[in-house]
C-alpha cells in the first residue's frame, strides 16, 4: 500500500519541479548519448592504430577485440535512452498506468528524458 502512496506523491512532486531542471537533465542525457559513443570509437581507433604501427600480431588481435567491445559499448550507450523509455512504458502499461495521462509518473520520467514541453 505504501508503494501506491509513493507513486501518488511522485506525481504531485513532479508538478513542483521547475522546467529548467527537466531541460538540463535532457541536455545532459543527449550529450552522454552522443559524446560517449564517439569517444569510445575514437579511443578504440587509437588503440588499434598503435597496435598496427607496432606490427606485433598478438597486439593487433588484442586491439581488435578491444575495438569490437568498445563499438558494442558505444552502441549500447547510444541506445540506452530508448531502452529505458521502452522498459518504463511497458512497466507503466502492465501496472495499469495511463501513459497518455499528463499527471502520470511516466510523463514525469518522459520530461526528464525529453525536456519540458
Amino acid at each position: 500500500m505504501e508503494l501506491i502512496n509513493i507513486l501518488a506523491d511522485a506525481n504531485s512532486a513532479c508538478a513542483q519541479i521547475p522546467s529548467g531542471i527537466f531541460n538540463l537533465t535532457s541536455l545532459v542525457i543527449m550529450a552522454i548519448q552522443v559524446i560517449v559513443p564517439i569517444l569510445l570509437i575514437i579511443w578504440g581507433m587509437i588503440d588499434f592504430v598503435k597496435a598496427v604501427i607496432g606490427g606485433d600480431e598478438n597486439k593487433i588481435k588484442d586491439a581488435q577485440k578491444v575495438f569490437i567491445r568498445r563499438i558494442i559499448a558505444a552502441v549500447l550507450v547510444f541506445l540506452m535512452v530508448t531502452i529505458v523509455k521502452l522498459v518504463i512504458n511497458l512497466v507503466g502499461q502492465i501496472g495499469g498506468e495511463d501513459v497518455e495521462n499528463t499527471d502520470s509518473l511516466w510523463n514525469c520520467v518522459d520530461q526528464f528524458i525529453n525536456g519540458a514541453a
